[in-house]
């Protein structure tokens, strides 16, 4: 059996040759990261630090949350990390996290709403044989007592906007919903949160349980178009300056 998330089957459908690289031959990438990863990592780590404080009772200041992001800032950070915006440096990137979790503090403080979990794992089968497993990872999981509903929190640490199509027909968070769905009854409303942090907003939807049953069996089938997938040819576009395994990729040659 073979594990599935969101990122493997979006990788499928961006660029088949990403995909073999990464999880058939599993090659360790020579190019670094990017600057953007690193920034949506440290982002969510500070955030995740700061709820767990928050669910044990203790409230950090905002200096504290900002000390923890430029310690873990400074531990992980690499000279090499890929930069592919040739107007910004490392330290406009540093400096847009401040600010994210400034406003994101500022706007949410006292965190009163009861936060259950922060990087919560999930594992669910698709299909009844169990042989079609989905994993992932919930950025936060909120118990809204006053809406007797689950929440689903996803930050979002690009500088792009998200049309409100695009999040109608988000699958990832749609997939943990469906996840919820299985561990809280399908009569248990869930809410998927989404965070745009670097315009400061936050958007809310909600999938209806036909709606999640189409989806589940949309991802089945194209978990099968994988597994019989014999040909993996390159598609370039946009994402290939961001991509890892450009420097060997056969349409860069």
């Amino acid at each position: 059996m073979v594990n599935y998330s969101h990122s493997k089957l979006e990788t499928f459908e961006n660029c088949r040759l990403r995909y073999k690289y990464r999880y058939i031959d599993k090659i360790i990438p020579e190019i670094p990261k990017s600057i953007e990863a690193h920034l949506g990592t440290m982002v969510h780590e500070a955030l995740e630090w700061l709820y767990k404080k928050v669910m044990s009772k203790q409230i950090p200041s905002i200096t504290d949350l900002i000390d923890f992001y430029s310690e873990k800032w400074c531990e992980n950070f690499a000279k090499d990390f890929l930069i592919v915006r040739k107007d910004m440096k490392a330290e406009d990137y540093f400096n847009r996290g401040v600010e994210f979790l400034v406003n994101y503090y500022l706007k949410h403080q006292p965190f009163t709403d009861n936060t259950i979990a922060t990087e919560e794992k999930i594992e669910m089968n698709l299909d009844e044989a169990g042989e079609k497993k989905l994993i992932g990872y919930i950025d936060r999981l909120v118990h809204n007592i006053e809406k007797n509903e689950i929440e689903i929190h996803d930050y979002k640490t690009s500088a792009s906007m998200q049309s409100k199509e695009k999040m109608e027909n988000s699958r990832q968070l749609a997939l943990y919903s469906l996840a919820m769905k299985q561990i809280f009854g399908k009569e248990k409303k869930i809410s998927m949160v989404w965070h745009f942090l670097a315009h400061d907003m936050k958007f809310s939807i909600s999938r209806t349980n036909e709606q999640l049953e189409s989806l589940r069996k949309e991802v089945i089938e194209l978990i099968n178009h994988i597994e019989q997938t014999k040909d993996f040819p390159a598609n370039k576009s946009r994402l290939c300056d961001w991509c890892e395994y450009r420097n060997i990729c056969e349409a860069w040659k």
